[in-house]
């Protein structure tokens, strides 16, 4: 079973979050989502929702992770950047050459000024483009490279999310939980 931890900061984007979450779990994957709130394992959304996290951050061993997953949003990504931690982890994951993943802002906010992607085809908000400097943007709303994935914005969490759960599980298990959550009947429309 794919393991991935999901690094929740006060202010991430709740969809962008949320779909990716329920669709990796639907799909088979062990999905824990992992506060960085110093002291408290509820985080609050961009649009304050508060969410119990399954676990905190000083209390996970990432060593076993086959994705780490960065949700978006404002002030989100950037108090991803702002934890030490969770950079010592993307880096790790990266340098060992298993996925890493950023949607929104944090492919910008943290995957970039990580050095993460350098080099490599990426996509995010627009507007936050101008800091992919090192990267080829591509505009997309879900763009792969490698171990790393990204996708634009909070109406790209369900093709990244189906994405993500086709490197992990399967594309026949991706689209099968795409079917029944009628999603590839929305796009024939």
């Amino acid at each position: 079973m794919a393991k991935v931890y999901v690094f929740l900061a006060n202010g991430f984007e709740d969809v962008e979050a949320l779909i990716p979450i329920d669709v990796l779990r639907r799909g088979g994957a062990d999905v824990v989502t992992v506060s960085i709130v110093e002291d408290s394992q509820v985080v609050e959304t961009a649009h304050g929702v508060q969410i119990v996290a399954d676990a905190m951050f000083d209390d996970c061993d990432y060593s076993d992770a086959d994705l780490l997953m960065l949700p978006g949003g404002m002030p989100g990504a950037s108090n991803l950047y702002d934890h030490k931690g969770v950079c010592k982890a993307v880096l790790a994951q990266f340098q060992a050459g298993k996925k890493v993943s950023a949607i929104c802002a944090a492919p910008a906010v943290v995957l970039a000024q990580l050095g993460v992607l350098d080099g490599k085809q990426a996509t995010c908000y627009p507007g936050f483009e101008r800091m992919l400097t090192k990267a080829h943007y591509t505009g997309d709303l879900v763009t792969v490279d490698g171990n790393i994935t990204t996708a634009e914005g909070p109406a790209a969490a369900f093709p990244y999310a189906y994405e993500l759960l086709s490197q992990l599980v399967s594309k026949e298990v991706s689209d099968q939980i795409a079917e029944g959550m009628r999603f590839k009947h929305l796009m024939e429309k």
